[in-house]
C-alpha cells in the first residue's frame, strides 16, 4: 500500500524538544531495563523484588502485572514497590485490541488507554505503549482513519503529562513494520504519539535495518531489546524471543544505529522463555545482566 520511502523523510512535525532525549538515557548511553512480561509468573511484587537484588535499577510494568496487585493493595503502594527498592519506573504497557485503527473494540480499548494512563501518570511514569494488536482484515479506509486514532490516544495521553507509543507487532494485520508505522506518526502530527522498537518484532518481521535510517534524530521514544533464534522465520512465535546474545541479530549494528539517530533511553528485555517466565526473577535478572551488558559494551552504549 505504501512506498517504503515516500513521506517518511517529511520532518515529524510538532515533536517537542524535551522528548528527544530521557533522564534515564542521559548523556548519550542506553540503560539496560527489565519488562515485566519476563518474571510475570512471579507476580508485581515479586518480580521487582528479585531483579532489585540481581542489580536491575529501571523496569517496565504489565498492566495485568499492576491489576493483579491492586485486587489487594493500592496505587500508592504499587509506586512505593519500586521506589523503595531504588528502581526506576521509566515506561508501562497497555495491550489493547484496535486502540490504533477503527473497529470493533477500539471504543472500549480508547477507555482502557484512559485508565491506564491515569494509573501510570500518578506513579509518575513518562511514557506508556500499546502493540499493535489487529488480526482483522484491514482496507486503504483504514489506514486512512489511523492518525484520527492516533491523536484520540496522544491526546489522553498529553492530559496526563504522557507519552503514547506504538509498538508495531510482526503479525498484525495492522501496524507491523516500522515504515507504516512512522508514515501513521507522521501523518497525526501529534508531540505525544511517538514510535518505540522492539527489536524481536523489528528484525524477525518485514521490516529493514535500512528502515532505521528513516528516524528523526532524537524521535525513538523507547526499546525492547531480545535476540532471535536460529530457526526459520516461518517457525517464530515468543519463545523465539532470546537473551540478547544468545541469537544471531545484529544487535550491535543496531544498537550504533540507534545512538546515531540519538537514542539515549531504556533497552527494556522483554522475554516469553517458559524458563524465565516460571522462573526465579533473581536468577532470570541476573543472567540476562550478564550477557546483555556485554552486548552493550561491544556496541558502546553502555
Amino acid at each position: 500500500m505504501f512506498t517504503r520511502r515516500n513521506a517518511l523523510l517529511v520532518p515529524l512535525a510538532g515533536v517537542a524538544a524535551g522528548l528527544a532525549t530521557t533522564a534515564e538515557g542521559a548523556g548519550g548511553k542506553m540503560t539496560l531495563c527489565m519488562h515485566q512480561q519476563t518474571s510475570r509468573t512471579a507476580g508485581y511484587r515479586k518480580s521487582l523484588e528479585g531483579w532489585a537484588r540481581a542489580g536491575i535499577k529501571h523496569v517496565e510494568l504489565s498492566d495485568a502485572l499492576l491489576d493483579e496487585f491492586l485486587k489487594t493493595d493500592s496505587l500508592a503502594a504499587a509506586g512505593r514497590v519500586y521506589k523503595d527498592l531504588g528502581m526506576t519506573a521509566v515506561s508501562g504497557q497497555a495491550a489493547l485490541q484496535d486502540l490504533w485503527i477503527p473497529g470493533p473494540a477500539h471504543a472500549a480499548s480508547l477507555e482502557t488507554w484512559k485508565k491506564r494512563c491515569e494509573q501510570f501518570s500518578t506513579l509518575g511514569l513518562p511514557r506508556m505503549y500499546c502493540p499493535s494488536l489487529t488480526t482483522r482484515k484491514v482496507t486503504p479506509d483504514d489506514y486512512k482513519s489511523t492518525p484520527a486514532c492516533l491523536r484520540e490516544a496522544a491526546d489522553i495521553a498529553k492530559q496526563c503529562s504522557m507519552v503514547s507509543m506504538i509498538e508495531f507487532t510482526r503479525t498484525s494485520s495492522h501496524l507491523a513494520t516500522l515504515t507504516s508505522t512512522l508514515k501513521m506518526i507522521r501523518e497525526a502530527a501529534h508531540p505525544n504519539v511517538r514510535p518505540m522498537l522492539d527489536f524481536f518484532h523489528f528484525w524477525s518481521g518485514l521490516s529493514k535495518f535500512e528502515d532505521l535510517d528513516l528516524l528523526q534524530h532524537g524521535e525513538l521514544a523507547h526499546a525492547h531489546f531480545q535476540d532471535v533464534a536460529d530457526v526459520p522465520r516461518e517457525l517464530f512465535d515468543n519463545t523465539s524471543r532470546l537473551i540478547p546474545g544468545d541469537g544471531v541479530s545484529p544487535l550491535v549494528k543496531i544498537l550504533r544505529k540507534l545512538a546515531e539517530k540519538g537514542y539515549a533511553g531504556s533497552l527494556s528485555v522483554e522475554l516469553f522463555l517458559p524458563a524465565m517466565i516460571n522462573g526465579d526473577p533473581f536468577d532470570t535478572a541476573r543472567q540476562i545482566k550478564a550477557k546483555a551488558d556485554v552486548v552493550l559494551k561491544k556496541a558502546r552504549v553502555a
